[in-house]
């Protein structure tokens, strides 16, 4: 591994380790859509190549990793009617991403890249319009992530 490499890992785990709740929500979608994106790539006018079968069942099982990842850190004791509905959406995702690699058909894989790129939206915006309680201070939010 060469020393740009390594430089790039370092930053890369350190940017993880000291990212918020939101940031780390924001990083796990940015990977899901980059990863469905690329499958997309490998599946032009719907047709899988033999050589790039491997290739895409590889990105949309690490999309459907995120998507437990995300449905994993969801707080349904305290995040109420938001992280129910959240879960169902993610079951949906699962679903859908799972009879996208089965089948190996593009639709769904555009809709759920359609729905991600709109709940990361989302999710931005909640995290630049939500005032982060300093060390100390009493802070009311609603929090659907542990």
């Amino acid at each position: 591994m060469s020393y740009q490499s390594q430089a790039l890992n370092s930053y890369k785990e350190t940017r993880i380790k000291t990212a918020s709740q939101g940031s780390l929500i924001l990083m796990l979608y940015d990977e899901a859509i980059k990863q469905i994106s690329n499958a997309l790539v490998l599946m032009p006018d719907g047709k899988v190549q033999a050589k790039d079968i491997e290739k895409v069942n590889s990105c949309i099982i690490k999309v459907q990793d995120i998507v437990t990842e995300l449905m994993a850190s969801l707080d349904l004791a305290h995040g109420g009617e938001i992280a129910s509905n959240l879960l169902s959406i993610y079951s949906f995702f699962n679903q859908q991403l799972l009879e996208a690699n089965i089948k190996k058909q593009v639709q769904p894989l555009i809709d759920v890249k359609g729905m991600m790129e709109d709940l990361r939206q989302a999710w931005q915006q909640v995290i630049s319009t939500t005032v982060v309680p300093q060390k100390g201070e009493v802070g009311s939010s609603i929090d659907v992530a542990r």
